[in-house]
């Protein structure tokens, strides 16, 4: 239900000590009258870029403003340790805003730079920071990659504070692995040389994570433990943004045990502080919490209603002169659902504000059960929609060419996939081999009178590899087109593709909710393979590649990997099949069971290749496909929506009705037509 807060050093470019003990809106105050007194010169970069920490968690686009100017300073100066240092912290706000190409290019940069300059310290930051990149990616091969090296150089140089920051990061990466026993070596190993440093921030940092990690073992007396001394410790460093984020902590284990009475004012108490810091990430986070927590409650029909909690000591203990608030919960499911949705819908605008897709994504998913649970299906539609788009793997432009950099041409993952393909090729040779060399033995010792037998144990031993060979070969197909297969199964990696010419059909189920509420698990699984066969059976007839499904979405093109002159003719032909198959299985099995269906359609140039090299995936990207999710967005159930690009393609092959022009989110105004 809830995040977890896993604390870590996101960076190990702090701020001047001399700022250490203001906070917020004061510190920001400080630095922007202290700026127009500045010469343009070092110190001018460095009060820059006191700017950009101090205003980096309420106002991330402010922040990367100000970086910029002290990276355009840095440059002009010549000054290559400025330059350096407003890469590495425009990575981060870039990082904690989701755009993960551009934090990465900005970290790049910036260890390139401290690499050429013999900086050891700068030089283990930036590798630090890079695998916290990869890391919030999930991307736990090169993360720990860069984390191991960078701990390397602490343990090597004595850097023994930063040895403990990367140590943490480490412990995070095994805990989202699963190894809970490493985790937890890490974990305790970063605590014990915070403690022998007299660090409260790191121990801070520790107690936290190691919190975390008892809230997953479900051991939550010693999370609470851990979390009440990380609250303790940021109250006396003073650290007013970890002290909101320890009671939000602490709010999470009391709905973990379901004693949402004293989750409640927790939550409430981490949203006020957090609110005085101005601190918005940490800040949306907790506000949805409190949706999700009203969320929980409206649908757990065992749970008691939670009424109110005053001034608890021990809290009182651990943060002086802060005390939990009292807190009605609203009584009847109505209000609960009601609230729920207040939070939820306040988290939203604030994740949007400040950009950050994870928050947006899970604000949405329980949007979506919110909505349905008040009867708001047209509501509850629109949230699912939403959260398709953002789980869509539809990237912009700008991203997609960042990405496919990152993703293809890093020659670690080639090469493990290459060796994985080719080991694979060696055993079923070796196999094959050994049978042979079963047979000659045979052969010797039986004579030659049961040559023409084993003679045809060996074809038959043949067919049978042929055979796997072409299982295995059809499996692959059903993966990747063949186009791309053969490239993969030949060099080991595929090299990402442009494309023209291409045409993309989007199709999405109109009533989904509604139909998924009234159907059992089984029976939905069943009725979406039933209508997505069918679908696959009419694209594979128009020569049309079919990408994926997301939910109860369907993604294909026409037109690549091989070109096709008809590839808006054929998406057209298809889809008006779709339609028809669909418009007649919804009249025989009625909306109870089946499903009206919206389909948009847009032509123009995408990249296609594969992402990853684990569960590897064949996948396009481009504004074309944005495009073609927003006619299919803006279209009519029942009907083919098309762009103005696609029209003039197809205008002499179907007969189109002018809808005139329709305002699409994030494009603007944009001429559509229906295909009659």
């Amino acid at each position: 239900m809830r995040q977890m807060f896993i604390w870590v050093l996101l960076t190990l470019l702090g701020t001047n000590a001399l700022y250490a003990q203001m906070e917020g809106q004061a510190l920001t105050d400080s630095l922007l009258k202290e700026l127009p007194r500045q010469k343009e010169d070092s110190n001018k970069v460095m009060l820059l870029s006191f700017l950009l920490g101090s205003v980096s968690g309420a106002n991330p686009e402010e922040a990367l403003r100000y970086g910029q100017q002290a990276l355009d300073l840095a440059t002009k100066l010549k000054w290559d340790d400025g330059i350096a240092g407003a890469h590495g912290q425009m990575g981060s706000v870039c990082e904690r805003q989701g755009n993960f190409p551009k934090a990465l290019e900005h970290m790049k940069k910036s260890l390139e730079i401290y690499e050429n300059q013999k900086n050891i310290k700068g030089v283990a930051a930036a590798l630090c920071n890079i695998g916290i990149v990869y890391q919030n990616q999930a991307d736990n091969v090169r993360a720990l990659e860069y984390l191991f090296k960078a701990l390397k150089i602490d343990e090597e140089k004595g850097f023994r504070q930063y040895a403990a920051n990367v140590t943490t990061n480490i412990g995070v990466i095994y805990l989202a692995q699963g190894d809970n026993a490493k985790a937890l070596e890490y974990y305790q190993k970063a605590y014990e040389v915070y403690v022998s440093l007299s660090d409260k921030g790191g121990m801070q940092v520790a107690s936290s994570n190691l919190g975390t990690l008892n809230q997953i073992l479900k051991d939550y007396d010693k999370s609470l433990e851990y979390f009440g001394k990380a609250l303790k410790l940021s109250h006396e460093t003073g650290d007013l943004r970890s002290v909101g984020i320890n009671w939000a902590n602490l709010g999470n284990i009391y709905a973990d045990k379901k004693d949402y009475a004293t989750a409640l004012p927790h939550f409430e108490m981490g949203q006020k502080i957090l609110t005085e810091v101005g601190d918005k990430y940490p800040l949306a986070y907790v506000i949805m919490s409190i949706g999700q927590l009203y969320l929980t409650v409206a649908r757990d029909t065992s749970s008691k209603p939670a009424s109110r909690a005053g001034k608890i000591n021990i809290n009182n203990e651990l943060a002086p002169g802060r005390y939990l608030p009292i807190v009605s919960m609203p009584a009847g499911r109505a209000a609960l659902l009601s609230a729920a949705v207040d939070y939820l819908e306040r988290a939203l605008a604030l994740s949007k504000e400040i950009n950050t897709p994870n928050i947006i994504r899970d604000c949405y998913a329980d949007l979506a059960k919110a909505y349905t649970l008040q009867g708001a299906y047209k509501k509850a539609l629109d949230a699912s929609n939403k959260l398709h788009e953002i789980k869509d793997s539809v990237f912009s432009q700008e991203n997609k060419e960042s990405l496919i950099k990152i993703s293809m041409k890093n020659e670690y993952d080639r090469q493990r996939l290459a060796d994985s393909l080719k080991t694979a090729e060696k055993e079923k040779i070796a196999a094959i081999n050994l049978q042979k060399q079963k047979s000659y033995t045979y052969l010797g010792i039986a004579g030659v009178l049961l040559l023409v037998g084993f003679s045809f144990f060996i074809i038959k031993e043949r067919g049978k590899s042929e055979k796997e060979r072409k299982k295995s070969d059809g499996l692959l197909l059903n993966i990747l087109p063949e186009e791309v297969a053969e490239e993969l199964k030949s060099t080991g990696t595929t090299t990402a593709k442009h494309y023209d010419n291409v045409t993309v059909l989007f199709t999405d189920f109109v009533n989904f909710t509604q139909a998924a509420e009234q159907m059992n698990a089984q029976g939905l699984i069943d009725e979406l393979h039933g209508c997505f066969k069918a679908f696959d059976e009419i694209t594979s007839k128009y020569n049309i590649e079919k990408i994926k499904t997301i939910g109860d979405a369907y993604l294909a093109v026409a037109g690549l990997p091989t070109a096709d002159p008809r590839h808006a003719e054929n998406i057209v032909r298809a889809s008006k099949e779709i339609t028809a198959f669909m418009e007649d299985r919804l009249a025989k099995m009625g909306s109870e069971r089946t499903f009206a269906i919206r389909i948009g359609i847009h032509s123009g140039s995408v990249v296609a290749g594969i992402v990853g090299v684990k569960k590897f995936a064949y996948d396009i990207w481009g504004d074309t496909v944005n495009t073609a999710a927003r006619m299919e967005q803006h279209g009519e159930a029942g009907r083919i929506n098309i762009s103005e690009t696609t029209y003039n393609l197809v205008k002499d092959k179907f007969s189109c009705d002018y809808r005139g022009e329709v305002e699409a989110k994030g494009k603007g105004v944009m001429k559509m037509y229906f295909v009659g």
